[in-house]
């Protein structure tokens, strides 16, 4: 041959893959079972280790190719034509490429890629057997039929083996693309699909792809401050790393880590080996040739890998470092519980965990306070060695498995007794006891051993039966039986002590002790029960004389009936007792009166602290006894309400609402009155008489000022008063009362609707024979006694909840064809109007009629104005008159409500009308 034809030959087959042919063929004609042996190895591969791995091996290749070429790599995957096209940028193909390709036994691969390209190839098997690889030095194509053209066999045959060269190129901006002409039973859409759930775990894996588009949707790779960013169709994904000699941990992160539940190893792509980390390892690890599953050598890699997790761990915050110690439970894998044990070692041996007195410590031998506290932690640092950050129930459960101790309330007040600090410390450590008793982390049992400072400079163990310095409130206190105090150093005096079993001398704290007020609690059931209780009952009263204070209502105190509550009792000198009814004061009735002699012992403000009452009181919002008021007192009760501070502004809230409906004025509920210069409302409520209350006092508990739906119930009583016919309402009042109701914005399926409605004409009739007019032409054709009507844009929702038919729904006329069609522009009357009133002239225009007559059902009707299809915007007809014509183009124009005007400038087109 010469040289030019050894060129041109070249060119025609750049990788010399006649030569490839040539030997396999001799090969296999050498020896006959060899193509036996081809066909088998094959079929294992494309059936067994290399099964559901196409998208995985494809972009192994194209990672590869971007890591020899030194530049992160695109990806681009489609489908044209039938074929599933794979693109990528990178290292185009060689020679040793297509030997690796043709070769079942072989790979290109160098060292550091994953396997470009190798046997990993033969994953296009299981969606294709024309497969072709083209590049820009070049292509080869292999084919299953003219492999079996080649050796004259119709049986099966190794579909990679026999390659050919292809005179196609990648497309533009790529330098490799795998073409898959798919098999009839691919779906390509269900293998897009496939890929697109697995690019996010490629990209991570594969740190030489920056890029991959599927099917015009992109993901995206990049890195920022040790995290891996992956812009995905759906959002913005990140993951923490750390790397080193063949391994990375990964975990997701968003405002803080998302430790995983379940996963695989990664190698760097998905393997069989089910993982229960709260990390990802993608890991340089001896796998089997199929790359699914470890060789039993691979415990040195795993703990390799395992050794460098500390350094995960500790490149997230302090507060987020335990999501990443792993949880117990069962290992999914033999492979997961390898890894897990060395993990868990690590993190035992390394030093991760923040130390409350500085540095970190190793999770072997480190201490766990059980409460969590930081506060706590600050406190005991200089105490207690070896304490960590970290507490808590949950931190104390998670690192008891790295060997961690737990250090529980009870050993560590064992611990600090005898401890020798100053007491503001000690004040300091009960005010976050306290914190955490309130929120039921600990219990007073635990604390039953609290070391107290006092006053001498002891520490004595337990703060019952110890006392906070008071004064003269000692011997008050002594009275009522308070015995037996100590007397607590005042810089480390505390609440806390006070519910541990302490007491405080000053009054308003002795008021909030605990003791005092179990005391107070059963004092009823004690007087009932013969006991002497007039000590705790004047130390009390002393006590709520010097300083307010409140839940102390069951104080017992004596009644015309014997012992109740004090807030059970009212002043005989009370104003409310004029206005409540007389059986609520009785027998057994929810209140009584003090005794009038004891009353007088006590000034009536301290009385009314310990919650007597002295007139309505509010609690949390609310003015209680409203509901023991009499029917016939309740215009003195509203003067009684709106003479008091409190409760003139409670009138403004639920209290308000209640009296609205279960006051009584004139025998009826002050919802049902309006206001006598509520004129608007004339008709739908009548004036409430006078009860000789002020009018704002009236408004306040709900009479009437204006028109309003507050709630299903004022809906409801609002339609039945439109459709009572012994009402006269103002057709106005009446269109705005049913707007009212639709723009209430209430749960309508809630709402019954009414039986009987209110017409135009104030014509009420049965709600079925009734319908609600929405468009204004038809009034025209229907007699006003049987239409409902509002304002603009309500009558569909006031059709649905009438339950009655939009008129539109009934009518369906025929205009005739006698008229005239003409642009608004060429009515000369409409377009000076337009220019006074400064009005656009429209596009379109009327159908202009000598007289309209439009006709329903057989039935004619004049009509002065028309939209033929009955939709807002539809064909409009007008008759030849200011009236027809005015209403056509205010509805054209969108100034409805400048008909009226319109109207009278046709009439009269004299500029002055417009300002008449």
């Amino acid at each position: 041959m010469s040289e030019s034809a050894e060129v041109s030959a070249r060119e025609e087959d750049p990788f010399e893959t006649g030569a490839l042919r040539e030997a396999v063929l001799r090969a296999w004609r050498d020896s006959p079972t060899r193509l036996t042996e081809d066909t088998n190895v094959e079929h294992d591969l494309r059936v067994g280790a290399y099964r559901d791995r196409l998208f995985v091996e494809l972009a192994q290749n194209a990672a590869d190719a971007a890591l020899t070429a030194g530049t992160p790599g695109t990806v681009r995957v489609s489908v044209v034509d039938g074929e599933l096209r794979f693109a990528n940028t990178g290292a185009p193909l060689d020679a040793p490429g297509v030997e690796a390709l043709s070769s079942l036994r072989a790979s290109a691969k160098q060292a550091g890629t994953v396997g470009q390209f190798g046997v990993g190839f033969a994953a296009v098997l299981a969606v294709s057997t024309e497969p072709r690889v083209i590049s820009r030095t070049g292509g080869v194509a292999f084919s299953e039929s003219r492999t079996r053209e080649a050796i004259g066999t119709a049986g099966d045959v190794p579909v990679l083996r026999l390659p050919w060269p292809v005179d196609e190129q990648p497309p533009e901006g790529f330098d490799t693309e795998v073409r898959l002409p798919l098999l009839a039973a691919i779906d390509p859409d269900d293998l897009l699909d496939r890929l697109a759930v697995e690019v996010e775990d490629l990209l991570l894996a594969l740190p030489w792809l920056a890029r991959f588009e599927v099917d015009g949707v992109v993901w995206t790779r990049s890195e920022v401050d040790g995290e891996v960013v992956l812009a995905t169709p759906e959002d913005v994904r990140r993951w923490l790393t750390r790397s080193g000699p063949g391994w990375l941990w990964a975990v997701p992160v968003e405002d803080g880590p998302v430790p995983l539940e379940r996963d695989v190893l990664h190698a760097p792509t998905p393997t069989d080996e089910r993982l229960s980390l709260p990390a990802r390892l993608i890991a340089s690890v001896p796998l089997e040739p199929s790359r699914r599953r470890l060789l039993p050598d691979a415990g040195a890699a795993l703990e390799a890998a395992a050794r460098g997790y500390p350094e995960l761990v500790r490149a997230l915050p302090p507060d987020d470092r335990l999501t990443l110690v792993p949880k117990a439970g069962f290992p999914l894998s033999e492979a997961d519980g390898r890894l897990r044990e060395f993990v868990v070692r690590q993190l035992t041996e390394q030093p991760w965990l923040p130390a409350a007195g500085g540095g970190e410590l190793a999770g072997s031998g480190a201490r766990v306070l059980g409460v969590e506290s930081p506060v706590l932690i600050g406190l005991l640092a200089p105490i207690v060695p070896r304490l960590v950050t970290a507490c808590g129930p949950e931190p104390a459960r998670v690192l008891a498995a790295v060997g961690a101790e737990r250090l529980d309330l009870p050993e560590l007040i064992e611990m600090l007794t005898g401890v020798d600090r100053p007491p503001p410390w000690w004040r300091s450590l009960f005010d976050e006891l306290q914190t955490l008793l309130e929120a039921h982390a600990v219990s007073a049992d635990d604390l039953g051993a609290l070391p107290v400072p006092l006053a001498d400079g002891r520490t004595v163990p337990g703060p019952r039966g110890a006392l906070l310095f008071g004064g003269e409130l000692l011997e008050l206190l002594a009275r009522a039986e308070v015995t037996g105090l100590r007397l607590v150093h005042p810089d480390a005096a505390h609440p806390l002590l006070l519910r541990l079993g302490a007491s405080r001398a000053e009054a308003a704290e002795v008021l909030d002790a605990p003791a005092l007020r179990e005391a107070v609690d059963r004092s009823v059931e004690d007087a009932q029960s013969g006991l002497d209780i007039l000590p705790l009952v004047e130390a009390v009263l002393r006590l709520a004389s010097e300083a307010s204070a409140s839940g102390l209502g069951a104080l017992a105190l004596p009644a015309s009936d014997g012992w109740r509550r004090a807030d059970e009792l009212v002043l005989p000198t009370s104003p409310i007792l004029e206005v409540l009814d007389p059986d609520a004061l009785e027998g057994d009735g929810p209140l009584s009166v003090l005794d009038a002699d004891f009353a007088d012992e006590w000034p009536a403000e301290t009385l009314t602290r310990v919650g007597v009452l002295d007139g309505f009181v509010v609690t949390e919002g609310e003015i209680r006894d409203l509901d023991l008021v009499a029917d016939d007192a309740w215009p003195q009760a509203l003067r009684l309400l709106a003479g008091q501070r409190e409760t003139w502004q409670a009138l403004t809230g639920p209290a308000g609402q209640w009296l609205a409906r279960n006051a009584v004025l004139a025998g009826r509920a002050p919802e049902d009155w309006r206001l006598p210069d509520a004129s608007a409302l004339a008709g739908l409520y009548d004036p409430v008489p006078d009860v000789g209350v002020r009018l704002d006092v009236l408004a306040a508990v709900g009479v009437r000022a204006e028109l309003t739906v507050a709630d299903l119930d004022d809906a409801a009583d609002l339609l039945d008063r439109l459709g009572d016919q012994a009402r006269t309402i103002a057709p106005g009042l009446t269109s705005r009362a049913y707007a009212a109701v639709v723009d209430a914005d209430l749960e309508w399926p809630d709402l019954d609707p009414p039986e009987r409605v209110r017409a135009l004409d104030g014509t009420v009739l049965d709600a079925e024979d009734a319908a609600v007019l929405d468009r204004p032409w038809l009034i025209a054709v229907w007699p006003s006694a049987g239409l409902v009507a509002t304002a603009p844009g309500r009558a569909e929702t006031l059709a649905e909840l009438l339950d009655v038919p939009l008129l539109s729904e009934l009518v369906s006329a025929r205009v005739p064809d006698d008229g005239e069609y003409v642009p608004w522009s060429e009515l000369t009357a409409i377009t000076m109007v337009a220019e006074l009133l400064d009005i656009p002239v429209p596009d379109g225009g009327v159908v202009v009629h000598e007289e309209l007559v439009v006709e329903v059902d057989g039935v004619k009707h004049a009509a002065p104005w028309w939209v033929q299809s009955g939709s807002f915007h539809g064909e409009q007809h007008a008759e030849d008159t200011p009236f027809g014509l005015a209403r056509a183009f205010s509805w054209a124009t969108g100034r409805w409500s400048d008909r009226h005007l319109i109207t009278a400038l046709l009439e009269d087109p004299d500029p002055a009308a417009s300002l008449a």
